[in-house]
């Protein structure tokens, strides 16, 4: 047998799931059902979302992340997603990637949140090899000084999720739905937004980016693809999501409470 032949043999097996234009709600809903219910390990790839949307981690808060008054305005959908992390506002122009794994999948992997966000960079850093000057920055994937990739993570008993929303492109427009975040990392150095972020497009085409993703998954695992019409479930497995829409009454709630806020700091 071949040295390479066993190499490979012993890597564990991941699922491969391509998917393009999914709603990043039903996308969340099928990563925690996997996360909860199966015992493989999975890499989800989905190629931009259908509609803008801003998604915020377990413990955001509305009134402190988004500008409430121009969402409700706009009917701009607001998420509270099952993972940590900061909030992003995610389109066509964002390409999603989430590993979903057993807590012994990567060898010597510590099943905690920065060494798996460590070894996700080296991941990454086989993507942009020759492209950029790629880095991890606290817990951004950054190009020089510029943001272009944000991750959150869940971990259970045995299982962990990691995803990352990448900016392959952004309108503008839309960073103006967010607030500056009272919690930023230290490199921000109080940047807005369109200082902060920059677009993946300017340095790699899309179906570059996902083939050299795959091809660096497939230096850490032994792929399987797999098709979402296939994908089975343990039989009578439980499952409520728990990444759910905010409804316009949260909303009216937390523009009430920005208000106050605002109102009694103007007061002091």
């Amino acid at each position: 047998m071949a040295v390479s032949q066993i190499r490979n043999s012993a890597l564990p097996f991941i699922n491969l799931l391509r998917l393009k234009g999914v709603p990043i709600l039903q996308q969340l809903h099928l990563e925690e059902r996997i996360l909860r219910t199966s015992a493989e390990n999975w890499c989800i790839i989905n190629d931009g979302t259908i509609d803008p949307t801003i998604v915020m981690g377990i413990s955001g808060k509305a009134e402190e992340l988004v500008e409430i008054e121009s969402v409700l305005r706009d009917e701009i959908p607001v998420i509270r997603r099952f993972t940590g992390g900061g909030t992003v506002i995610v389109d066509q122009g964002t390409i999603f990637v989430t590993f979903i794994c057993n807590k012994d999948a990567v060898p010597g992997l510590q099943s905690y949140p920065q060494p798996i966000m460590s070894w996700s960079s080296l991941l990454y850093e086989k993507v942009f090899q020759g492209i950029g000057d790629f880095r991890l920055r606290e817990n951004d994937y950054v190009l020089g000084n510029r943001k272009f990739g944000g991750n959150a993570q869940s971990i259970t008993k045995n299982r962990w999720v990691h995803h990352t929303s990448f900016l392959w492109d952004y309108q503008i427009t839309n960073m103006g739905y967010l607030k500056h975040p009272k919690r930023a990392p230290d490199y921000r150095q109080a940047r807005d937004h369109l200082e902060f972020i920059c677009r993946m497009k300017d340095y790699i085409s899309r179906p570059n980016f996902i083939n050299r993703t795959i091809d660096s998954v497939g230096s850490h695992f032994l792929l399987k693809s797999q098709s979402a019409e296939t994908i089975q479930f343990p039989p009578g497995s439980k499952f409520e999501p728990s990444s759910r829409l905010l409804t316009s009454h949260e909303l009216g709630e937390a523009s009430f409470k920005s208000l106050t806020a605002n109102t009694a700091s103007q007061l002091l």
